[in-house]
C-alpha cells in the first residue's frame, strides 16, 4: 500500500526549476546499432531505468542544484523522433509504409532515417492527476478514476504506468512506473482534493517523471480541470519544457470548454481551455473537452487508439549552426483527406544531410 507523504509547502518552485535543469542536461540520444529507434534519453550521470517490481513509495523531487539553466538556454537534440498518427472520416490507416509519407523540416523536404510501426510496442505513460480543491466538485475525481481504469483495462503485457498528482504546493510521483495495475488502482482510492492549483509548474515536471519509464514509446495524460492559481512559471514556458523532452501530452479537461469559443468581443469563453489545448497541440497530443461521463469514455478511446496506431518518423540534426525551435509537417502522400497528427516542432540544429 502507498504510504502517506505530506506535501510540503514551498515545494512547487524547486521542482519546476529542477525539471529545467534536468532537461537542459539531456544529452543527445546515441542511436543502438540493433534498434530502428533511438533510447530514450537520460539524464546525465543517471543510473539504468529502474525494473518493474512494483511501486516504490511517493516521492518528491529533490532540492535543485545551484546555477540552473534559464529557460532562453540552448537544448542540443540529436535525433529527432516524430510520432505520426493519420486518420480519415473512415477511422484510422495503419498500413501505410515508409514511402506514403513526406517529412518537412523549415518548409524543406528532408530524408528521414528510420520509419516504425508502433502498433504493437509497450508503452510508458504518465497519468498527471491535479488533485486541487476545484477537482473535489461535480465528481471530477469520480470521473479521474474512470479515465484511469480504462487505460488500465486496456493495458497491454509491457505496458506501464506512473501517477503524479499536484495539489497544494507539492507535486508528487505517487507510484512511480510500474506493470501492478492493482497498486495504481489502490492509489487512485485515495485521491483527496484540497488546495490551490499549480498546473504549469506540475507540467513542467514531467521529463523528470517520463525520462524513468522503460518503453522508448511514451505519452502523459493530463487530467484537469485547467484552473490554475499558483504557479511559479507561466503555461508558455511550462509548455517549452515538454515539448523540448518530445512528450506527447494528452489532456482531459474536465468541464474546461471549447478553446475556440469567443464572445461577441472577440475574448476568449473558456481561456484555460485555450492553455490547455495549446499544451496538447504544441507537443503532439490532443485536447479533449469533458463534459460528461459518455465523452469521457470516448476521449480515453480516442487516446488507446492513437498510442496503437501510431507511426515513428526519425532523422538526426547536424549539430551545426544555430539551434532553435524548427516547425515540423507531415504528409500523406495521395491522401488529400487524411487527418494528420504529429508534433509542431523541435528544439535543435537543422537536420543532417546524410
Amino acid at each position: 500500500m502507498r504510504g502517506h507523504v505530506s506535501r510540503a509547502a514551498g515545494g512547487r518552485a524547486a521542482r519546476a526549476g529542477l525539471a529545467l535543469a534536468l532537461l537542459a542536461a539531456l544529452a543527445p540520444g546515441a542511436r543502438a546499432a540493433s534498434a530502428p529507434a533511438p533510447p530514450v534519453p537520460r539524464v546525465a550521470g543517471s543510473t539504468a531505468p529502474v525494473a518493474k517490481a512494483g511501486p516504490a513509495p511517493a516521492t518528491t523531487a529533490p532540492p535543485p542544484a545551484a546555477g540552473l539553466p534559464t529557460y532562453s538556454e540552448e537544448v542540443s537534440v540529436g535525433w529527432v523522433l516524430v510520432p505520426v498518427i493519420v486518420r480519415t472520416h473512415s477511422g484510422y490507416l495503419e498500413r501505410l509504409g515508409r514511402d506514403d509519407f513526406e517529412l518537412f523540416v523549415d518548409h524543406r523536404p528532408v530524408r528521414f532515417r528510420d520509419f516504425e510501426r508502433r502498433a504493437e510496442a509497450t508503452t510508458s505513460i504518465v497519468l498527471l492527476q491535479d488533485l486541487s480543491g476545484s477537482m473535489g466538485i461535480g465528481g471530477r475525481l469520480d470521473a479521474s478514476r474512470e479515465a484511469l481504469d480504462f487505460f488500465l483495462e486496456h493495458a497491454k503485457s509491457g505496458d506501464e504506468f506512473a501517477i503524479a498528482t499536484f495539489a497544494g504546493n507539492e507535486t508528487q510521483v505517487d507510484v512511480p512506473f510500474t506493470g501492478d495495475l492493482e497498486a495504481l488502482r489502490e492509489d487512485a482510492r485515495s485521491w483527496e482534493a484540497y488546495g490551490r492549483t499549480a498546473l504549469h509548474d506540475a507540467v513542467a515536471w514531467l521529463p523528470q517523471i517520463s525520462v524513468k519509464g522503460q518503453n522508448v514509446k511514451r505519452a502523459a495524460i493530463l487530467i484537469t480541470d485547467g484552473v490554475d492559481n499558483a504557479s511559479t512559471i507561466s503555461a508558455t514556458d511550462a509548455r517549452e519544457v515538454v515539448r523540448k523532452a518530445e512528450i506527447p501530452v494528452y489532456v482531459l479537461g474536465l468541464e474546461s470548454g471549447d478553446p475556440y469559443k469567443i464572445k461577441p468581443d472577440g475574448e476568449k469563453v473558456y481561456r484555460y481551455a485555450d492553455v490547455l489545448n495549446l499544451l496538447a497541440a504544441m507537443t503532439g497530443g490532443r485536447y479533449f473537452s469533458i463534459g460528461g461521463p459518455d465523452e469521457m469514455k470516448e476521449a480515453c478511446a480516442t487516446i488507446a487508439d492513437d498510442l496503437r496506431y501510431e507511426y515513428i518518423l526519425s532523422f538526426e540534426t547536424s549539430g551545426a549552426g544555430d539551434s532553435r525551435f524548427r516547425p515540423i509537417e507531415v504528409r500523406v502522400k495521395s491522401r488529400k483527406a487524411a487527418a494528420v497528427w504529429t508534433r509542431k516542432g523541435y528544439e535543435g540544429t537543422s537536420p543532417a544531410t546524410k
